[in-house]
């Protein structure tokens, strides 16, 4: 197990530098030059220019720049906006927490929800298994930003039941303002996380020892308990550790549809506005977030399954 934590762990390290240096290194690339964003539609004189550029040490050379701006990072130095001149790290914070809740009150929808009805399309196959499927059919077609259009014009501007955009006062206003959103995000990793379980499940039914054990006289809720569902597990925790990280990649548009001051909002403006600083931490954070939830399901997938921990032991 110390093994395989250390080896997803480097893993963890090394996907984190590759993915810094293309974050860095894409934006400065890009055409333009950062020092546009604070002159505006000015036309600066050349000596202003060149001030600007050594000010954000935009006349050295790049891997001198990356070099700079990573260690920065590693001390907890995001920078500097470009646009509010606010530290980078106090920006991100602010609209950090709505985000972690956005995407945890997702998951808890998306994990109730997709597992729930892919263990009744497993184990009550006909009518249920049919009604299941075609639901989720429907479900993994329908992209955020439509799903979200959907829930405001008939949650919010027709039944009035949640805001139509932006959070309330408190933690209750604050959770009622994200039910929307969550459900805007959660409802095509639903059909994604039913089917998943859905087969993972019926797998494991049809396996000979199953079968076996129910035609012996077995409880089937124990068969269930401890053949099926643990043996169907990891599929399932891959999927659901899958889902976590694109939720944080589906807050870029469903936050900027409900105007939720989080991560996802704040990446947009950044971008329109060429706020490069901004924008790099928050792409690093993304990765770190999608790269942190394929490393904890490979790790939990490991506890589930004994066979996983022994073929990382001997890796």
């Amino acid at each position: 197990m110390g093994r395989l934590l250390l080896h997803r762990l480097g893993g963890l390290l090394t996907t984190l530098f590759l993915s810094s240096i293309v974050i860095f290194g894409s934006l400065y690339l890009a055409p333009g030059s950062p020092e546009n964003v604070l002159f505006g539609n000015r036309q600066p004189t050349p000596e202003a220019r060149l001030m600007v550029r050594h000010r954000l040490h935009l006349d050295q050379p790049l891997p001198v720049r990356y070099w700079d701006w990573l260690t920065g990072v590693l001390h907890g130095d995001l920078g500097t906006s470009m646009v509010t001149g606010q530290p980078v790290a106090d920006r991100i914070g602010a609209g950090l927490g709505n985000t972690l809740i956005l995407v945890l009150m997702t998951m808890i929808i998306v994990v109730l929800v997709g597992m729930g009805a892919g263990l009744a399309a497993a184990l009550l196959p006909g009518r249920v298994d049919g009604a299941v499927s075609m639901l989720t059919s429907v479900s993994v077609t329908v992209p955020p930003f439509v799903a979200s259009t959907l829930l405001i014009s008939v949650f919010a501007v027709r039944l009035g039941w949640f805001p139509a955009s932006g959070l309330g006062d408190g933690v209750a206003g604050k959770i009622q303002g994200l039910i929307l959103p969550a459900c805007a995000m959660a409802l095509i990793s639903c059909g994604f996380l039913a089917r998943v379980t859905r087969n993972a499940v019926r797998e494991q039914v049809e396996r000979e020892h199953v079968q076996t054990a129910l035609v012996r006289g077995l409880p089937r809720s124990a068969v269930l308990r401890s053949h099926v569902l643990r043996n169907a597990l990891p599929p399932i925790i891959t999927a659901v550790g899958l889902l976590t990280a694109g939720t944080f990649a589906s807050t870029l548009v469903v936050e900027s549809a409900f105007a939720v001051p989080g991560i996802g909002q704040l990446t947009i403006q950044s971008v329109a506005q060429k706020d490069f600083p901004v924008v790099q931490a928050v792409a690093l954070l993304l990765v770190g977030a999608f790269v942190l939830c394929n490393a904890a399901s490979d790790l939990i997938q490991a506890v589930v399954d004994p066979r996983l921990r022994e073929a990382g032991s001997t890796s």
